[in-house]
């Protein structure tokens, strides 16, 4: 009897979230470092092996010289000096080994911003917003000053009262991104996603893999799903299901395509009961099997 030695393709771990865990000491979901001291205070940790996760959120880093390779959502990224790098809240990054690069490193959470600056920032904390910015020529050096301004405060923790330590910290940062709001790549968005279809757009970005109904995102809210529902309708023109089931095909789209997952490692990352599921949901969306996609089909939209 001949037995095959073939074995099936591994399934990926679920890639991890992880929260804010600055050092101690470290105040109000703010930290400021540099990839160079990242890299020295990490060592091998996380590229060697390279190993996938999410973060609840953001990193930004400027690269003043040398040149930083850092995968977000399954895409390698080139940052060139003069350039930022932005992995927002959710979305899936992987290191690469550290490299020449150099440049402030800036670790954040949402809530950090006062809100009627985040409403103004809205297009560029944006789930879909460039991974990649490239400011315009004039702010170019003035970002990196400020970064530079921020850097500095960080690091003079004591230097005044904490409060006040805190307050110029948030300022230089916000002072930041409204210029970075400017950079070229960014689209303009008169009606950013703000409110309660905002909050649910970022607690879909954290939880689509596991959560698939809109109860469970009304139950997180504090909303009833008929306020979720119109939040979305407002804003989109369709129901919650349907933003949901477009997140969750963007991300296989990106898995199958550029990450080259297979079709049942997909369907258990995203949270379908099994393979046939999956392609069932895949080709109702698309027009193609998965594995058609992933062989450079076209969608058929």
């Amino acid at each position: 009897m001949m037995v095959s030695r073939r074995q099936p393709a591994p399934v990926p771990d679920l890639v991890p979230l992880y929260g804010f865990q600055p050092p101690v000491g470290t105040p109000f979901g703010l930290e400021v470092t540099t990839v160079e001291d990242f890299f020295t205070q990490h060592d091998d940790w996380p590229w060697n092996p390279p190993v996938p996760g999410r973060a609840t959120f953001h990193y930004l880093i400027a690269v003043t010289e040398g040149e930083l390779l850092h995968d977000v959502d399954h895409v390698t990224r080139t940052v060139a000096p003069g350039q930022w790098l932005w992995v927002r809240p959710g979305h899936t990054q992987c290191w690469h080994p550290p490299g020449a690069a150099r440049g402030p490193f800036i670790l954040f959470e949402p809530a950090v911003l006062r809100p009627d600056i985040a409403r103004l920032l809205a297009p560029l904390t944006a789930h879909d917003a460039p991974p990649v910015l490239a400011p315009h020529p004039d702010d170019t050096p003035w970002v990196q000053q400020t970064a530079l301004e921020l850097l500095d405060e960080h690091r003079a923790l004591g230097r005044r009262p904490l409060e006040a330590h805190h307050a110029l910290r948030r300022s230089l940062l916000e002072s930041l991104l409204l210029r970075l709001a400017h950079s070229p790549d960014v689209k303009r968005a008169d009606g950013a996603a703000s409110g309660t279809y905002g909050r649910f757009l970022d607690a879909l970005e954290l939880h689509f893999r596991e959560k698939h109904r809109a109860e469970e995102y009304a139950e997180m809210l504090g909303c009833s799903v008929r306020t979720l529902s119109r939040a979305a309708r407002q804003a989109t023109g369709t129901g919650v299901r349907e933003v949901i089931e477009e997140r969750r095909l963007l991300e296989a789209c990106r898995l199958l395509g550029s990450a080259g997952w297979s079709a049942r490692a997909v369907a258990a990352h995203l949270g379908f009961s099994d393979s046939a599921n999956f392609g069932r949901f895949f080709r109702r969306r698309t027009g193609l099997a998965p594995a058609a996609y992933a062989a450079g089909g076209e969608p058929v939209r």
